[in-house]
């Protein structure tokens, strides 16, 4: 009896060895998991990294702002429609519910088209820059495993960077600029994703394509961590063997796409236009109704 169980735990031991021979160390310290899919051949074992299942970070996130007064509504303010600039008969006040905007409102559960949001004070004290950090933190390191995405009922900014952290919030790293002139905002040569290779996919890019001005179809700024993945696991993110092998062997890779905190750094608001209108200062704001990052 007990050689008959000793037989069959060897078996099975020669089995997974045979099996791990295969996947030498493309994993290092994931666990490896199987499912089985059909081929030509029949149905078959597929090994993969395992990893635990993605999930919206921001249930569980905390956000500061810098200043802490910078939100709208204390002392109560006039500020002008988002679709029309010049009609500006629209308020902020923290003292009543339906005309307040607290931070809390960037992370409600309203879906894409919603009519809650944070918005900052209006742009009065022109030409002074109107600058707000807006940082999440959640005390644990994330790895991101989808686009970063905020959702401007503002028109999104003319000149903003979002930064990442590593260890907590005591130090900081850009990980995307973006600006409606790259090279007049941050002496940078415009770029998308799309011009990025495998080799390249680490360096710090500042785009055009997100900082458009008051457009109703233009309210969304992506950091594009899908784009970067697929340079490694295939446009459609079929080989995720391959992209697991390579966060887990090459450490500067694991920790682009790791965190801790995101600083997000708005630093000119939307003008639409070159100059800006110092009679209807009100039209110059920040608002941001939702905020999106999934990870593990």
């Amino acid at each position: 009896m007990y050689l008959s169980r000793f037989l069959s735990l060897h078996a099975l031991w020669v089995t997974v060895s045979s099996v791990m021979q295969h996947y030498p160390s493309v994993w290092g310290h994931y666990d490896v998991c199987k499912t089985q899919i059909y081929t030509e051949e029949g149905k078959v074992w597929d090994y993969m990294a395992c990893q635990p299942e993605a999930r919206d970070m921001i249930k569980y996130v905390k956000v500061t702002l810098d200043p802490p007064d910078i939100t709208c509504g204390d002392p109560p303010e006039t500020f002008c429609a988002m679709g029309n600039p010049y009609m500006c008969n629209n308020e902020c006040d923290a003292s009543t519910q339906e005309l307040a905007h607290p931070p809390e409102l960037m992370f409600d559960l309203e879906g894409r088209h919603p009519s809650t949001f944070w918005q900052s004070t209006t742009w009065k004290e022109y030409p002074k820059p109107l600058h707000v950090n807006i940082t999440l933190s959640w005390n644990k390191t994330i790895e991101l495993t989808d686009n970063i995405v905020i959702t401007f009922e503002s028109g999104r900014p003319d000149q903003m960077i979002l930064e990442k952290s590593l260890d907590y919030g005591r130090t900081w790293q850009p990980y995307q600029y973006y600006a409606t002139d790259c090279l007049d905002a941050f002496h940078m040569d415009p770029k998308s994703v799309r011009d990025l290779s495998q080799h390249t996919v680490l360096e710090i890019i500042c785009t055009e394509e997100y900082s458009t001005g008051y457009m109703t179809n233009s309210k969304i700024i992506h950091f594009e961590i899908k784009d970067r993945f697929a340079f490694f696991a295939g446009p459609r993110l079929h080989n995720m063997a391959s992209l697991y092998g390579q966060l887990d062997t090459t450490k500067k890779l694991r920790d682009f796409f790791t965190i801790t905190d995101l600083r997000i750094r708005l630093l000119r608001p939307a003008t639409g236009e070159i100059y800006v209108d110092e009679q209807h200062l009100a039209r110059y704001f920040y608002a941001i109704s939702d905020i999106r990052v999934y990870g593990r």
